[in-house]
């Protein structure tokens, strides 16, 4: 049963969801969602064909932005532990509107990961077995083979994740804490693997061979979606903090560590990949990414090993990736701010899992699945949007946590569970936060920039250069008219609007 939660009753909320996760757990919650293996292995393949072994630098500088914007978060999470989190800091630090299109783009945007996730399993799955390729011969994403078979694995595994996501909270847990376990593991393995099989020296890494001409500058802008794509989703220890033990403590120093751990070890795997790689100049490396030189390097029996360890982190990425969607829903639907509220945040006394949103995740997200039988280029599309939707949520945190700290209405006092003090950036605190929000601002922009070369490269299909930019144009409108609907319906009563000021702490 779930325990009292004094810190939710502060909220005005009731202790619902089990609070069953430490300190370990929560920090999985964070590295699954991250996960390294999963996003490495998808995305090797794009930043190297347009920026050859140079797109390695796009990482410490994806890194360094990413952590400023984590220690934020870190703030907030001390001081507001409550599920969907985006969504939550938004509305206490600006207003209910605001931070509702906050929650409503962060929330489509998981949906679109836990998508972009799923198709991962055909950059793996085929290399390992020919027999997994259920569709035509060719495994690459971009032919059509590839595209229609990564939407029919993808659709299975939401089967499975969606199935976890109801059952029980425990079980989720248990699978995300082996999961992350085997894929630390793993990674640490392929790094050392790598690392003894070079080829080169990691002076190569300045060289843009084996790249589509796009220039210094344009192989690192677009060789950082890579690293972009790879290092969101740290805030899922804050989407976790109502069914995790003394959050106040435990939320701010996993998602820190999560995304620090997943940044040294991707950066590692990264280098090793290319100090490795039997060739630069082949065309593998910008085709087949990884696989290719995990098989070719050390042979198919180990490098089917460790493919199979990848196999699991996209799994278990899958599932945490839909488990934080599903409690922004929950989080949303609580304060009645979502169609069909009471249905979504239901949830379960026996599990403590809200089903519905686990479901409505599911089934959303296999949709956009289908986008692949249309296009090869629906894979791109999918990834980058998802990005950018997320890095615009972020922002709209990040933006409104400057004006109260410029305001002084940001409070550093106050303790955790434990009586220590809560986490806190100090006099460091509004140059850290001003530059997460610039910081986020390029970077948004950087990713949703219509590049035909890069959204369109066969040409013919404009709605997929534009994509990410139609789709979050779509968003804006549907969560406008919702809201539009909402203040002329004659029956619902309007949810409170979350208080602006700091909570006590």
């Amino acid at each position: 049963m779930p325990t009292t939660d004094h810190s939710l009753a502060e909220f005005g909320y009731r202790q619902e969801l089990h609070r069953s996760l430490g300190r370990y757990a929560s920090f999985a919650a964070g590295f699954s969602f991250i996960s390294v293996l999963t996003t490495v292995f998808q995305f090797f393949a794009f930043g190297y064909a347009f920026g050859g072994p140079v797109f390695f630098w796009a990482w410490p500088a994806v890194l360094l932005g990413q952590l400023l914007v984590a220690a934020c978060f870190a703030e907030l999470a001390a001081r507001y532990p409550i599920s969907g989190a985006i969504y939550q800091w938004s509305s206490r630090l600006s207003n209910l509107t605001f931070g509702w299109f906050a929650g409503w783009i962060m929330v489509i945007g998981q949906i679109v990961v836990v998508a972009a996730a799923a198709l991962a399993l055909q950059m793996v799955l085929p290399a390992i077995w020919s027999g997994f390729q259920l569709i035509g011969t060719d495994p690459a994403v971009t032919s059509t083979d590839g595209a229609a078979n990564a939407a029919v694995l993808g659709v299975v595994l939401l089967v499975l994740t969606t199935i976890v996501n109801i059952v029980d909270n425990r079980v989720m847990s248990v699978i995300n804490r082996v999961g992350v376990t085997a894929e630390i593991i793993g990674a640490v393995l392929i790094v050392v693997l790598l690392l003894t099989h070079s080829e080169r020296s990691p002076g190569i890494t300045f060289h843009t061979e084996g790249a589509a001409s796009s220039g210094l500058l344009g192989a690192l802008l677009i060789g950082s979606f890579t690293a972009a794509y790879v290092m969101i989703g740290f805030d899922s220890a804050g989407e976790m903090s109502e069914e995790t033990h003394n959050p106040r403590r435990t939320a701010p120093r996993t998602i820190l560590t999560a995304l620090a751990a997943a940044g040294l070890l991707g950066g590692l795997v990264i280098l090793g990949g290319l100090l490795a790689a039997p060739s630069l100049t082949d065309g593998h490396l910008g085709v087949d990414g990884l696989s290719y030189v995990l098989t070719s390097s050390l042979g198919d029996g180990v490098g089917k090993v460790l493919l199979a360890d990848v196999v699991v982190a996209i799994a278990v990425a899958t599932l945490a990736i839909q488990t934080a969607a599903c409690r922004m829903l929950f989080s949303m639907a609580r304060d009645g701010q979502l169609p069909f509220s009471a249905r979504l945040a239901r949830v379960n006394p026996r599990t403590g899992m809200p089903s519905a949103p686990a479901v409505v995740v599911g089934v959303l997200a296999a949709a956009l699945l289908l986008l692949n039988f249309a296009s090869p280029d629906a894979f791109l599309a999918i990834g980058t949007t998802c990005i950018v939707m997320l890095y615009l949520a972020y922002a709209m945190v990040t933006g409104p946590l400057l004006v109260r700290r410029l305001r002084g209405e940001f409070s550093s006092r106050g303790t955790d569970e434990t009586g220590g003090k809560l986490f806190s950036l100090g006099r460091w605190a509004v140059p850290v936060n001003a530059l997460a929000l610039l910081y986020g601002l390029l970077m948004t922009v950087n990713l949703a920039w219509p590049r035909a070369a890069v959204y369109d490269p066969a040409g013919g299909h404009w709605y997929f250069q534009w994509f990410t930019v139609l789709f979050l144009a779509a968003t804006l409108l549907t969560g406008t008219a919702y809201r539009a609907y909402r203040r002329t319906a004659e029956s619902p009563t309007p949810a409170p609007e979350p208080a602006v000021q700091e909570a006590a702490v």
